[in-house]
């Protein structure tokens, strides 16, 4: 209603009433004011909701395009860029969920070597370099039941032979001076080729089947594929890596079986294999396992050729104590049999069959010692009999306590049958200079001591030396000593 329709209202209600009294001049001016002033405001606010109405229209063709554009109100642009970012957490959400559980790792490993006290004219020389990269992964599989499954991969590559071939063709026991050194090329040092190393699949099945996982204590694991046998049988915490601990293959793994050739791996180190293992956790604090696997070995055995025909059998029992005040420690015994195993000629074929131990004791709360034994039962090789034992040291003691120390004796005792033959050692593979004879006897001693300095969480230097005397049970032979120094590199 406009200003002089109220006026003409007002004065016919007074016409029509003349029982009241009109309203003085005063108190009519007041009123048409204040009549004045809403009816500006009402204006405003008409004005104001009609802008509203605009902006709502403006940012609802907005919401409704996918594009941003510089003439879109802000709010449109602040509630897209919100959009957005949900959108994006909910796909990396997506991603991390579809990743839950993978396991990736890698390494980059190299060593330097030099060693003193080899013949003159060695093959390769006397110093020599290498790498060797690792990249593993573990992927999960959806569970079946109660059943959890998994599959793993493992890639190696690297270039190099470290001082290993000299040691072997000087008839050295311990042949592998460097457990790090690898080449999967064949002859030729600039054709190294990344190999797939593993690739297996395992099944953990809770026991008693069909039973409540929950209330499950005990494990049955089902593993077949390419393996490494080591990552199943003969563990040490204290001396099983080489790109962080003891380089030396003698105190990677029982000599008996890496050393003396007894698990007949491929070329590159690896094997067909089935294991089967039962885990028993009633204890949580000191469960227990027991694995029996077998293995394709030996030339064609280990390359998927005759993996079934003489196969190797390998059987383990392992516990977890805790001693010395409630520290960790391993005891693994376990036993091998092959039926056509490789005897020190070369040539001749006889059943194998051996025994071994290994353990890792905590001792203090940065000292870990360990020892491996291992004993030819049946057959005949370069060395039927070997022990190893040494000691870690953490850097807590001295105020590094990501460091450690480490070292290590071993015992090679030659074989009954290798000490009555003749042996031959070359200088070189292509025997361009002359060979020699001996008649071994006694043992080959082997000594390694190591410092690991770490400079970042993922990278590790570590001088170390080793002293091989006696070596191939040849008394005459003079002693080695074998400087390094290895970088390792791992995320």
């Amino acid at each position: 209603m406009k200003l002089s329709q109220l006026s003409a209202a007002l004065v016919a209600a007074g016409l029509a009433l003349p029982a009241f009294a009109a309203p003085d001049s005063a108190t009519l001016q007041k009123l048409l004011e204040r009549m004045e002033k809403l009816e500006a405001r009402n204006a405003e606010l008409e004005k104001k909701v009609k802008t509203l109405e605009g902006e709502s229209e403006e940012i609802a063709k907005g919401l409704d395009s996918p594009r941003l554009s510089q003439y879109e109100p802000e709010l449109t642009v602040r509630l897209k860029a919100v959009e957005k970012d949900a959108l994006e957490m909910k796909k990396a959400a997506r991603i991390a969920e579809g990743l839950e559980g993978i396991k990736v790792s890698a390494s980059l490993a190299t060593v330097g070597q030099h060693a003193s006290g080899l013949p003159q004219g060695i093959e390769n020389g006397s110093s020599q370099l290498n790498y060797r990269a690792d990249v593993s992964v573990e992927l999960p599989l959806a569970p079946v039941g109660d059943i959890e499954h998994k599959l793993f991969a493992h890639l190696r590559m690297g270039q190099g032979l470290g001082l290993n071939s000299a040691f072997s063709n000087l008839g050295f026991f311990s042949s592998a001076p460097n457990a790090l050194a690898f080449r999967a090329s064949g002859a030729s040092p600039d054709d190294s080729v990344t190999i797939l190393g593993q690739a297996w699949y395992q099944a953990a099945i809770p026991l008693p089947f069909l039973g409540f996982k929950p209330y499950s204590r005990e494990t049955l694991e089902l593993t077949f594929g390419k393996m490494d046998i080591f990552g199943f049988f003969d563990q040490n915490a204290a001396a099983g890596d080489e790109s962080k601990q003891f380089l030396n293959s003698v105190f990677v793994h029982n000599p008996m079986l890496d050393a003396a050739g007894e698990v007949g791996v491929d070329a590159n180190g690896f094997q067909p294999g089935f294991v089967a293992s039962y885990l028993n956790y009633v204890d949580k604090t000191q469960p227990w396992r027991l694995s029996i696997g077998l293995f394709g070995a030996g030339d064609k055995g280990a390359n998927y050729q005759r993996s079934l025909s003489s196969p190797l059998l390998m059987v383990q029992a392992e516990k977890q104590l805790k001693l010395f005040g409630g520290l960790t420690g391993n005891y693994r015994i376990y036993g091998w049999n092959r039926k056509e195993g490789v005897d020190f000629d070369g040539v001749t074929t006889s059943k194998h069959t051996g025994i071994g131990a290994s353990v890792d004791q905590r001792i203090g709360d940065g000292v870990r010692v360990f020892a491996r034994y291992g004993k030819l039962v049946n057959g005949e090789l370069p060395f039927n009999q070997a022990a190893t034992a040494g000691a870690e040291f953490s850097g807590s003691y001295w105020g590094r306590g990501a460091d450690a120390i480490g070292i290590a004796g071993a015992w090679l005792q030659a074989g009954k049958g290798y000490r009555n033959s003749t042996a031959t050692a070359y200088y070189d593979n292509d025997n361009l200079l002359p060979a020699y004879s001996f008649t071994p006897k006694g043992a080959e001693k082997v000594v390694e001591i190591y410092y690991r300095y770490r400079l970042s969480p993922q990278f590790e230097l570590s001088p170390d030396f080793q002293y091989v005397s006696n070596g191939g049970g040849n008394a005459d032979a003079k002693s080695v000593k074998v400087f390094a120094l290895r970088a390792n590199i791992a995320y």
